[in-house]
């Protein structure tokens, strides 16, 4: 069906008519890039998994485990080397005091991953290439760039990770570009694993959070944390005595915490199943499962971050330089000149992380450490791949062979990367880790504000788009979520002291917010608040659902 002949009659039939047709309408897009080329070219979904059929049961095992892979991908941002930083830091600057806080961002997670699910699962499409067909061209390629831009930090911060844990594995004989130059290799070699079954490549995803549980599992048993102080800093809401440093940890956490891209990984994701989506009950049960599998793939990667910021707030918590050059000192550590003697507050990142635990605890300690480390940038480095991939060929719409689109979408992170590794020692890598923070505090609402403005719209999810309280609330934690990490852009932007630099931040941000509120508007209107409606009120449609709806057929079938 023609898109005219869409609106034609859509427009034809009255409120009432459709009102009263019980029946349930399914969103069949125009055929995915993947759909349009040949098997060599396909991305991830060259096979679905089966999902058994039980009819009448509530709950099945057997069912979940079919639907069990895309959440704990999905759960891998949460373990990526910038979390395990953020995580060692919020211990070693405020104890147990922002587990709470550490809790409070996984659960805001799990909801925004929810709608992102739901999206691919309702429609077939990702959000990629929802965005490509609903807004216009060039807030579209705005979009893409920013989306690029997040990527692209998050890989950065991946690579870097990786080329540290081999650096700390190789007692310094791996330099870091070397460490990238093997990351880059080894990548491009586990990407292919999906050559060989999706279910396989699933399972080798499990198999490195397996690894990293393992490893900040035994750093956790070796340094035994006061159980009752864990318990505390993770339900009781408060930080008593804490200053600017931690309020801005707290922020940090949060900014670790929720990744922009992982909103479009997790959409296309759940694609890789067989439903049928012109059956509402199929499509509500993949709903489900979805959900309770996100659930337990977040909960996972919840333990793993309470293990490393427990370690690091049980031994380390208000310790000064002088004390662990010291210890370093006694255990014959070649790393002492990290650590300066004087009585300043001990800062640490997972190199210097590293070095302490194998000071106090042995070198075992260290190593397995730098397994923990080398595990979450591998798997995290592969997903960010796989978001890259998602994200250009839903945007660009590309039609490329395989091996170009790996090689374009790993050579857009991994150049700078390689470039920083080259002109940066390993010991001060700290800033530009704050700096690609704050980067991707900034692409936040370029995920958020599209994948509320998608799942609100009851012409793109039908029966499924969110109802007013998930509108309302869905509103309220973006919201929040975005002035949070406002905060945090301009908490660093102020620690630069350079004239020149806040003119040109201003500037920037004038076009930034300006962008922000385009797509703040879109999603108001989809919201439903129609005195913003200002398209249809200028001739550019004549109804809301028409104006945000372009390119997609939908088809009318019978529930079954």
């Amino acid at each position: 069906m023609k898109r005219g002949q869409n609106e034609r009659s859509y427009l034809k039939d009255s409120p009432q008519e459709n009102a009263s047709a019980n029946k349930y309408s399914s969103i069949s897009p125009p055929a995915s890039p993947e759909d349009q080329v040949d098997n060599i070219s396909t991305t991830y979904f060259e096979e679905k998994v089966p999902v058994p059929e039980y009819i009448g049961q509530v709950f099945s095992f057997r069912k979940l485990w079919a639907f069990t892979g895309p959440g704990f991908l999905m759960s891998i941002a949460y373990l990526d080397p910038g979390n395990i930083e953020s995580d060692l830091q919020s211990g070693a600057k405020a104890g147990f005091k922002l587990l709470w806080v550490l809790l409070g961002a996984t659960v805001i997670g799990l909801l925004l991953q929810r709608l992102a699910a739901r999206l691919g699962v309702v429609t077939g499409m990702h959000l990629a290439e929802v965005c490509n067909r609903q807004y216009p061209k060039v807030p579209r390629i705005i979009l893409w760039l920013m989306v690029e831009l997040a990527i692209i930090g998050s890989d950065m911060q991946e690579v870097i990770g990786c080329a540290i844990a081999f650096n700390l594995l190789s007692v310094g004989r791996i330099p870091l570009w070397a460490g990238v130059l093997i990351t880059i290799t080894d990548t491009f070699v586990f990407l292919f694993l999906d050559k060989y079954g999706l279910r396989k490549l699933e399972a080798f995803f499990g198999f490195l959070i397996t690894i990293m549980a393992v490893s900040f599992g035994y750093e956790y048993i070796l340094v035994k944390p006061d159980q009752g102080e864990v318990l505390k800093g993770m339900f009781v809401p408060y930080c008593a005595g804490c200053g600017s440093v931690q309020l801005t940890q707290a922020v940090g956490i949060v900014g670790a915490v929720i990744m922009p891209h992982n909103i479009y990984l997790h959409s296309a994701l759940v694609k890789s199943r067989d439903i049928d989506r012109k059956n509402k009950r199929e499509v509500k049960e993949a709903n489900k499962y979805f959900f309770i599998e996100s659930t337990i793939a977040l909960f996972v990667s919840f333990l793993i971050n309470v293990f490393v910021v427990a370690v690091f707030a049980e031994a380390f918590y208000n310790k000064t330089n002088m004390e662990v050059n010291q210890e370093c000192n006694a255990t014959g550590s070649p790393h002492t000149d990290l650590f300066p003697l004087n009585n300043g507050t001990l800062e640490v990142d997972i190199y210097k992380g590293g070095v302490v635990l194998g000071c106090f605890f042995g070198p075992a300690a260290l190593y397995i450490w730098a397994v923990g480390i080398l595990a979450a940038g591998q798997s995290s480095t592969m997903t960010g791949t796989y978001s890259g991939q998602f994200v250009m060929e839903g945007f660009l719409n590309l039609k490329w062979s395989r091996f170009a689109r790996v090689l374009l979408t790993r050579s857009i992170a991994i150049t700078p990367t390689l470039l920083v590794a080259i002109f940066q020692d390993v010991k001060h890598l700290t800033g530009m880790n704050d700096f690609l923070n704050v980067l991707q505090s900034m692409q936040l609402p370029f995920a958020l504000i599209p994948i509320l403005t998608f799942t609100s719209l009851t012409s793109l999810m039908n029966d499924f788009a969110n109802g007013l309280v998930w509108k309302i609330s869905g509103g309220v934690i973006i919201l929040v979520v975005c002035a949070i990490n406002m905060y945090f852009v301009v908490v660093y932007v102020t620690t630069l002291a350079s004239t020149l630099l806040y003119v040109v931040a201003a500037l920037l941000s004038i076009a930034y917010l300006c962008f922000v509120a385009y797509l703040a508007w879109y999603c108001l209107v989809a919201l439903g608040v129609s005195c913003l409606d200002f398209g249809s009120r200028l001739g550019l449609s004549r109804h809301t659902d028409i104006y945000l709806l372009n390119d997609i057929d939908a088809d009318t079938v019978v529930e079954s």
